[in-house]
């Protein structure tokens, strides 16, 4: 008897939308169904599964959910995501979803393009690509250049390349959805939801389904079981790059006017940092650095003398957010950890000292 497909849920969406706060929330309420994780991060420190790692959830257990750091699932995909997924398709105990979650610097396209390689595709489907938003983060405008001044740039030079790497990324990602998940509305007031709503809408030729949510609390009965089939429907999901290269065949150009979906644009480090024992003043530190050297994305674990528990950190822009999430384990070494995002064009050198200084 054939085997029902394992339905696959990818999970995408910039630097800091909520993305691993959803999963966790996710698990704990999956109503017992096996779920098993792959956590793609940016970067060499893995602070979205530890701390999915640490939820607890009965049904994802620390065997369930398979880490990849330092590079982006998206240009790995033959080398890192396909072998991982074979792996995980020769386990005796067969999950009863996969849910995928990407960098927030990953383009999701070449990963559901994956699950038509012949390994995967007679027995795993993708459920559907879930794309979370910041919604503050799209209502302050960090996603929109300055098109007036943009276009006026035009008249100029006709060949001006007017999107942004972070434009860029964030219209490929709501491009691929099949469900976008508007978060952090709780920043907002109805007039700045329904500005953002308008945004995402108007950002895609495609209509995914949009939900709104508040500290990523989205019932997984409505992540799961979308049913998309999506790696079926890719061609109607290609990304700026993917077009363009359309355009340059058509116009006889080729490939040596075109770009590649590569990171040169963005620049990451882990640091390790002494025990922190004034979170509050930490934080107020970390802040006006953040500001003055305009960091996108600073995550990670704080040891904090006397507390039994490790104290984790997430800033997304000058928003931080701490908040205890487990005991320190037996034998595991107490220390700060936190990793660093930004884009390229920061002073390195700068941006270490000034964060080594802030602890």
């Amino acid at each position: 008897m054939l085997q029902q497909k394992i339905p696959a849920t990818v999970i995408t969406g910039f630097l800091g939308a909520g993305k691993t706060t959803i999963i966790r929330n996710m698990l704990m309420n999956a109503n017992g169904k096996k779920i098993a994780l792959i956590i793609n991060e940016f970067g060499d420190l893995g602070v979205d599964g530890e701390v999915l790692k640490g939820c607890g959830a009965d049904n994802c257990t620390e065997d369930d959910i398979i880490e990849l750091t330092n590079g982006c699932i998206c240009c790995t995909v033959a080398d890192d995501f396909v072998p991982t997924m074979q792996k995980l398709l020769e386990r005796e105990e067969r999950p009863d979803h996969i849910v995928i979650e990407t960098s927030g610097l990953a383009l999701p396209q070449p990963l559901v393009a994956a699950f038509n390689w012949p390994d995967i595709r007679t027995r795993v489907t993708v459920d559907g690509v879930v794309t979370v938003v910041d919604s503050a983060a799209v209502a302050a405008g960090r996603f929109a250049d300055d098109h007036d001044r943009v276009d006026a740039m035009r008249e100029q030079d006709a060949s001006l390349d007017h999107d942004s790497p972070l434009e860029e990324l964030f219209e490929d990602q709501l491009t691929c959805a099949d469900l976008i998940v508007l978060n952090k509305t709780d920043l907002l007031d109805g007039e700045g939801i329904a500005a953002v709503r308008s945004e995402v809408a108007g950002r895609i030729n495609r209509k995914p389904t949009l939900v709104e949510a508040r500290n990523g609390e989205v019932p997984a009965i409505v992540l799961l079981g979308l049913g998309a089939g999506s790696e079926a429907d890719i061609e109607n999901r290609r990304s700026h790059h993917e077009l363009e290269h359309e355009a340059a065949h058509a116009s006889g150009e080729g490939h040596d006017h075109l770009h590649h979906h590569d990171h040169d644009e963005f620049e990451s480090f882990a640091l390790r940092l002494p025990a922190i024992a004034d979170p509050a003043a930490f934080v107020e530190r970390l802040r006006a650095v953040i500001e003055t050297h305009d960091i996108l994305r600073l995550k990670g674990f704080v040891d904090v003398p006397g507390k039994p528990m490790r104290l984790v950190i997430q800033a997304v822009g000058s928003r931080i957010d701490t908040y205890f999430d487990r005991p320190w384990a037996a034998g595991e070494k107490r220390e700060t950890r936190l990793v660093v995002i930004g884009l390229h064009e920061w002073d390195f050198a700068a941006v270490v000292e000034a964060v080594e200084k802030a602890a």
